[in-house]
């Protein structure tokens, strides 16, 4: 029985706990996750194109050797 009383205890500390903790964290404005969605996409399109003319590249190399 006290065992059980000692994991209700728990439970309500952990989740005061971890309201404590959400209250900290800073949220982006929606001018920052428009920013930083942006790049991210740009990233993947440049690194997208980076990789597909490396592999044309290749490509060409390989079949010229061969």
């Amino acid at each position: 029985m006290a065992e059980a009383v000692s994991k209700e205890k728990e439970k309500k500390s952990f989740f005061k706990g971890l309201k404590a903790e959400f209250k900290k964290i800073i949220w982006p404005d929606k001018e920052a996750v428009g920013r930083e969605t942006a790049v991210v996409i740009a990233c993947s399109i440049g690194l997208g194109l980076i990789i597909a003319l490396l592999d044309l590249i290749i490509k060409f190399g390989l079949s010229f050797i061969l």
